[in-house]
Order: C-alpha cells, then sequence, then structure tokens
C-alpha cells in the first residue's frame, strides 16, 4: 500500500489545511520541538482507525480537534484524508475501480467521528480492515513513534508476536476470524 499525500485540517495544531507529500521510498519528518512532529503519526493512525485517546496523547477523542490560541478561536472539527495509490489494483476488490483510494475521517465536537472511501460513509471496522488486510494500520510497526523502539525492546513476547504477525500480513485474517467467531456464538 503506498500513500501520496496527508491532508489534514484542524487536527491538533494543523488548524489550516495542510498536505504532507508523501514520496516514494523511506518518508522521515525531521523539525525542532514542537513543531508537529508526532501530530503528522497520530493524524495517520487516526485516519487508519486508532480509537484509544490515550495514543492520540489525549483526555478525550475531541482533543485532536485544534483547541485554539490567543491569536485564533478553537475549531468545531477536525478532519484527516489519506490518499492511497492504487494503481496496480492491489486493494481488496470493493474498492479497485479507482486509481486512487481516498481515506478520511472526520471528527465534530460532541457528535463523535465519521468514516469514509472514496466519499461513501463506511464503518470504522471497514477502514481498520482496508488497512489490516494490506499489513498496514493504526498499529502497524512501520509507522514508528517516539519511544517505540525502546518500548519493543522490553516489551513481553505475545506483544512482540503481534507485531511480527502484522508485518507478516496475517492480522487481516485474524480479525476476520474473530468477527466469524463472534457471529457464530451469537447465532
Amino acid at each position: 500500500m503506498k500513500f501520496n499525500r496527508l491532508r489534514l485540517s484542524g487536527f491538533k495544531s494543523f488548524v489550516d489545511p495542510t498536505d504532507l507529500i508523501i514520496e516514494p521510498g523511506l518518508t522521515g519528518v525531521v523539525g525542532p520541538n514542537g513543531c508537529g512532529k508526532s501530530n503528522l503519526l497520530e493524524a495517520m493512525r487516526w485516519v487508519m482507525g486508532e480509537n484509544s485517546f490515550k495514543n492520540m496523547r489525549g483526555s478525550g477523542m475531541e482533543d485532536v480537534i485544534f483547541a485554539g490560541t490567543s491569536g485564533r478561536p478553537a475549531r468545531n472539527h477536525a478532519e484527516v484524508v489519506l490518499y492511497i495509490d492504487n494503481g496496480d489494483r492491489s486493494a481488496p476488490a470493493a474498492y479497485n475501480d479507482c486509481d486512487v483510494i481516498e481515506v478520511s475521517r472526520k471528527i465534530e465536537r460532541e457528535q463523535g467521528s465519521t468514516y469514509r472511501i472514496n466519499g461513501r460513509e463506511v464503518r470504522a471496522r471497514d477502514v481498520q480492515l482496508l488497512f489490516a488486510d494490506a499489513s498496514t494500520g493504526a498499529h502497524s510497526p512501520a509507522l514508528v513513534r517516539q519511544g517505540q523502539i525502546a518500548q519493543l525492546i522490553s516489551s513481553k513476547p505475545i506483544n512482540r508476536r503481534r507485531i511480527l504477525e502484522e508485518a507478516a500480513g496475517i492480522t487481516g485474517l485474524y480479525t476476520r476470524r474473530h468477527e466469524a467467531e463472534l457471529r457464530l456464538k451469537a447465532a
């Protein structure tokens, strides 16, 4: 899965619409403390279905919305759009009719989040499965955040196994199996 661009609007410190172009190869973001480097990574995780506000460094999910400054008022919503290159048609069959897949998540104060894939509203689970099938997602080992290497080294074997399974591309299979088991138990 090749990411082309990340668009942020009202997300944390990115109050104005901002585009991050993601070139082929390894992408790194470098800058001084407080410039928003971590916010870019969190925006990617958030649009891919991150549902833990603690992983977003907040006390609630609405903390991702620009809170305002002395010179700028707070926003009432935040939106992140991730553009994915699908020229080789390697996405799941439901999304293979387009060269670019557009995944977006928008949150409004006191109303919650909505997800869209190519403009069509979908469930959070649909977005998470799209990325799980491509061996990536909000918890992908390819998205390395501050302190994660030290955490990986000192983690328990079960946590290391989860990271290796995701890197191997089998996380989507486990997710689908778990959902099928839940449906069978409910029937």
